[in-house]
């Protein structure tokens, strides 16, 4: 990002599914639009009230625009990242008009009333990771490679927690998080 770009984040639902298309030098460029309504609760009638509605033109660039397109559908509640660009157009009318638009850097489903599955798409083009409940997860082998079977790794023996201790519930073998966190044998290009 360059010195003195305007970033913000924005939470709030898309109001149609995005729109894919292609610029004449070939890149890909998904739009849509994020309405976020502010409400406040107003004391006197012990009620949320809703206030006046900002609709942000957004729009992604190439991977994440597929990505986008595939993930994103209309009243889906996002939380967007980007850098806020204007420009100025004279219309069909001759009137003159600026547009104030999102470049969206990050974006992603707002976790706060919704559940997502998330599988990473790697430069290969299979999955590294996905949802710890999929029957199958894709794990990193550390020999190079990707792998269907989850690795068994020897566990060392743990005392046994006190029986009031309620953090103390036994460990399970793998973790929910496959090797997140874990040093990578082989870093990712």
């Amino acid at each position: 990002m360059a010195i003195g770009e305007t970033v913000i984040t924005i939470v709030g639902n898309l109001t149609a599914d995005p729109e894919l298309r292609t610029t004449g030098q070939g890149a890909q460029v998904a739009s849509f639009t994020i309405a976020n309504t502010p409400r406040q609760y107003n004391r006197q009638t012990g009620q949320y009230e809703d206030g006046d509605a900002l609709f942000l033109r957004c729009s992604a660039w190439n991977d994440l625009a597929q990505h986008c397109v595939r993930s994103l559908a209309k009243g889906m509640r996002v939380i967007a990242q980007g850098r806020l660009k204007q420009h100025s157009y004279q219309a069909q009318d001759g009137t003159n008009r600026t547009v104030v638009e999102l470049t969206v850097d990050e974006i992603g489903p707002s976790l706060r009333y919704a559940t997502a599955q998330v599988a990473r798409i790697s430069r290969q083009g299979g999955p590294v990771y996905g949802n710890p409940a999929s029957p199958q997860p894709t794990v990193n082998t550390g020999a190079g490679g990707w792998s269907q079977q989850p690795q068994q790794t020897q566990q060392p023996a743990q005392p046994a927690p006190p029986a009031d201790d309620p953090w103390g519930a036994p460990a399970s073998d793998q973790s929910s998080f496959g090797d997140f966190g874990k040093p990578d044998q082989e870093p990712e290009f």
